[in-house]
């Protein structure tokens, strides 16, 4: 909920400072005595380039610094537990939120472009090493196949509440106050802090086979410690950290550790393509503010309520009708492995939505149309749970590689952000250009990762 009441105004604080600076040099007369800027004076082509420019910027700096500290925050970890993983998560999301307080209020003292400068603290953890957290605790909660699947589902859905809550609740109190909504921010995490003390301890599970003590030793050894829990005997790690030469050392030994469990498994190299390819698709809605409030002439806060409407068909798919057509599907399964079936046809019926949708999206020149381009978009948004619950399926899973699995699948994503994240601000700023039906075109690009995608997770072997 925090992230969501940041990202809507900060898109208002930073193209606020980009119009002053612009009207202030070109035409003065249109700044009021007050100070203020009619929000649709500042959706001219200059402004809205350069917003594009920051905003790519500063996405691909979040994503950079989240994408290096994931593997040795594994090992953070493993010797404190996932507590303190979180909590380091929290400061540089307060900072975000404390920093636009700062650049958007003291403009004499501080430049518009010092902006870029918030999501550095990401070094303290982001988006993958919290998200790889919230599936490794889902998935020690259960050892059963089909209600870890349900367990994916209402995470996802948990996540796509706040996204319906979210922008309309940014969109309110930005109408009130431009700041309201970063203190509001700022308040929330505050109280996450506690919250996180009632999380359960994960402890990392394998069961090695009795009388086998190479077994128990390579067991042991592929177990920890790449984002996995705390283990039964800390000691043994914590010689082991020593023996080997120390922190570098043993992340040396963790990207190895990552590539021996990558090679050899076609199927899991398949499903981490497209991983790749979904996340570098996806990085389309990071757009769709700007790509809504440019194209229809509409302020933030209209563009917010929109984003509300799409998130409530997330929620509503993900938090009633999978999880039921799941239990649904392997309560009457007949042949064995057909939940991998199931999963895999979700998977590609997802892909293709999401194909049709964003191509919708990038055609939608009414209202009307956008908004039902937006709703058969998130349709496609039950993918992770189909694609999250094949990486735990028979035809991907190895015994011992339960933890590092998802690991490996958050840095891939977090892989394709970060190639999607400079694309996509590239792409957008061509389509200001280009203007007229070429406003699309991110999003015509993405149409064309994603049917890729599709075709890619079609080469699954069963």
């Amino acid at each position: 909920m925090a992230q969501a009441l940041y990202t809507l105004p900060l898109n208002r604080v930073i193209e606020l400072r980009l119009c002053e600076e612009y009207y202030t040099r070109y035409d003065p007369s249109v700044i009021q005595r007050d100070g203020s800027i009619p929000e649709k004076l500042c959706k001219i082509d200059e402004v809205q380039r350069q917003l594009a420019w920051l905003q790519g910027i500063m996405e691909t700096t979040l994503v950079v610094c989240d994408f290096v500290v994931t593997i040795p925050f594994s090992f953070v970890a493993e010797r404190f537990g996932f507590g303190v993983v979180l909590w380091c998560n929290m400061v540089p999301r307060i900072f975000l939120s404390a920093w636009a307080l700062a650049v958007g209020n003291y403009r004499h003292i501080l430049p518009t472009k010092a902006i870029i400068a918030g999501p550095f603290l990401a070094v303290l953890g982001g988006e993958c090493v919290f998200t790889s957290t919230v599936f490794t605790l889902t998935s020690a909660l259960t050892r059963e196949y089909v209600q870890r699947a349900s367990y994916f589902s209402y995470i996802s859905s948990t996540s796509y509440v706040v996204s319906f809550m979210g922008p309309t609740l940014a969109s309110f109190t930005m109408s009130q106050n431009l700041w309201l909504p970063f203190w509001v921010n700022i308040g929330l995490l505050l109280c996450a802090v506690p919250t996180i003390k009632m999380l359960p301890e994960t402890k990392t599970i394998y069961q090695p086979p009795l009388n086998d003590p190479e077994r128990e030793s390579s067991t042991i050894d592929e177990a920890g410690p790449l984002l996995a829990g705390r283990d039964p005997s800390p000691s043994r790690y914590a010689n082991a950290f020593e023996t080997r030469g120390g922190i570098f050392q043993s992340i040396l030994h963790a990207v190895r550790k990552l590539v021996r469990l990558v090679t050899g498994r076609r199927n899991f190299q398949v499903l981490l393509c497209s991983f790749f390819l979904t996340a570098l698709a996806s990085s389309d809605t990071k757009l769709l503010v700007q790509y809504i409030s440019k194209r229809y002439e509409w302020t933030f806060a209209q563009a917010g309520y929109m984003l509300s409407a799409k998130a409530l068909v997330n929620f509503t798919l993900l938090a009633i009708i999978v999880p039921r057509i799941i239990r649904a599907s392997m309560a009457s399964k007949t042949v064995h492995g057909s939940e991998v079936r199931l999963n895999y046809l979700g998977a590609e019926a997802s892909i293709i939505v999401s194909v049709i949708g964003v191509l919708c999206v990038a055609l939608a020149f009414r209202f009307w149309m956008l908004l039902t381009a937006l709703i058969i978009y998130a349709l496609g948004s039950a993918l992770p749970v189909f694609t999250m619950s094949l990486v735990k399926s028979p035809l991907i899973a190895l015994a011992d590689s339960d933890i590092q699995d998802f690991s490996i699948v958050m840095l891939t994503k977090t892989l394709g952000s970060l190639v999607g994240a400079p694309l996509m601000t590239i792409l957008w700023v061509q389509a200001i250009k280009i203007g007229g039906a070429g406003v699309g075109l991110p999003y015509f690009v993405s149409a064309c990762i994603y049917l890729l995608a599709a075709v890619v997770v079609a080469h699954l072997k069963f």
